[in-house]
């Protein structure tokens, strides 16, 4: 009976970790908290972390608490992998990830062979940022979903709006070494050649992924090439730095970019006296008037002191509490048959759709020039008193493009 009793008391503990667990709904988190890529990536978690604490304020997500668990991949393919066993191994069954295509593609491919060898098991992949079309194209899967939108739309989106600027002439291209920066350079040259073949591009550059620390030699190649506008897909600390050297240098041209927003981007920005020269392609920025996400951004900016870089991560998060509620469940199967072809109400307003054939999600786009705000905007970025201001909408029918994606579905 001793005995009995004491085996009792034992496995008791463990029966309430179990509970505990099936309480928790866990979000691997699997993106740079060290080196090159840190700063993104921390202001990631911590965004995640907002909108775990606003579905929680809501009674969370079917009843259970939401849990965002961090996970550092170094900004690596291999350690990525790793990270994801961990995750797994810790019970979680929803990665969430954004820095890297390169990365994005390798847990894909990991996610779906784990749930071939582990039918009842599976887990899905949530794609809040990277943004290689082949991911919902050749490489598309059932456990892959895209919150952001691929590069080519954002290219055609940009083209499109460059297109009607006739003081454009000569461009240069400037991008990472790997297969994003690839995929920017190459729509942009298709792009341009059919929309505005009287541009020359007169520089196309390619340089090591989040390593060059100094980019003063590519500035200067910049200024000698005589270009009158810039396009780059850069993010991280590979777009601020880029942008603080052409502050040093006095280089005075338009800036049609990705992901100028992030962090150190726009200090760089005001330091180079570029008043309303550098444009960005996004979902969504602060100064869009619409009520409910204005108090979202002001709440965010008082507990964490920056501003909403991914309304994409909101859209995803409060899709995967629609989804498991509209499922009943939550295991991954159910919630991704829930997603597939979702109509949403987005972040910053305006419906946008989760395409079935795909996992490519459509929403509004914008493009917007950072500089002095008008009376009416509200938000600077970072305490430059410099804010985004809207210049042109693209809406959710207008961002589509066709998928070659043939999907296999459980």
């Amino acid at each position: 009976m001793r005995k009995l009793m004491m085996a009792a008391a034992f496995a008791l503990p463990m029966l309430g970790g179990a509970a505990m667990a099936q309480d928790t709904v866990k979000i691997g988190y699997i993106d740079p908290l060290s080196g090159g890529g840190a700063s993104i990536g921390e202001v990631g978690f911590k965004t995640y972390q907002f909108l775990a604490d606003e579905l929680n304020a809501k009674g969370g997500i079917l009843g259970k608490k939401v849990e965002i668990v961090p996970y550092d991949n170094k900004t690596n393919p291999q350690e990525s992998l790793i990270q994801a066993q961990k995750a797994i191994d810790a019970g979680v069954r929803y990665l969430t990830q954004g820095n890297g295509s390169a990365v994005a593609i390798a847990l894909a491919e990991f996610v779906n062979k784990y749930n071939e060898r582990n039918p009842g098991k599976e887990v899905l992949f949530f794609n809040y940022a990277a943004v290689d079309p082949v991911l919902t194209n050749e490489k598309c899967s059932f456990s892959h979903f895209r919150w952001d939108a691929n590069s080519d739309i954002k290219m055609a989106a940009l083209t499109n709006y460059m297109k009607t600027v006739p003081t454009i002439k000569k461009i240069y291209l400037i991008n990472q070494d790997y297969s994003f920066g690839e995929s920017v350079r190459t729509a942009a040259r298709a792009m341009l050649k059919e929309k505005r073949p009287d541009i020359e591009i007169v520089g196309d550059e390619k340089h090591p992924l989040l390593k060059i620390t100094d980019f003063a030699p590519y500035i200067a190649k910049i200024k000698a090439s005589g270009a009158d506008s810039v396009i780059t897909g850069n993010w991280g600390q590979d777009i601020a730095l880029l942008l603080k050297a052409a502050a040093d240098a006095g280089l005075k041209v338009n800036w049609y970019t990705y992901y100028a927003g992030g962090t150190g981007g726009p200090t760089a920005i005001k330091q180079a006296g570029l008043n309303h020269q550098v444009f960005q392609i996004a979902e969504g920025v602060a100064n869009i008037k619409h009520e409910s996400s204005e108090k979202f951004e002001k709440a965010l900016r008082a507990k964490y002191d920056f501003s909403l870089f991914y309304p994409r991560a909101v859209n995803e998060m409060r899709m995967f509490a629609a989804a498991a509620e509209k499922a009943k469940s939550l295991e991954p199967v159910k919630v991704a048959a829930a997603l597939e072809g979702m109509e949403f109400e987005v972040f910053n307003g305006g419906k946008g759709f989760m395409r079935k054939d795909d996992h490519q999600f459509f929403q509004p786009m914008y493009i917007a020039s950072l500089g002095e705000r008008k009376p009416d905007e509200q938000f600077d970025e970072e305490k430059t008193g410099w804010g985004w201001h809207v210049v042109a909408k693209i809406d959710t029918d207008k961002t589509v493009l066709p998928t070659t994606c043939k999907m296999t579905r459980p």
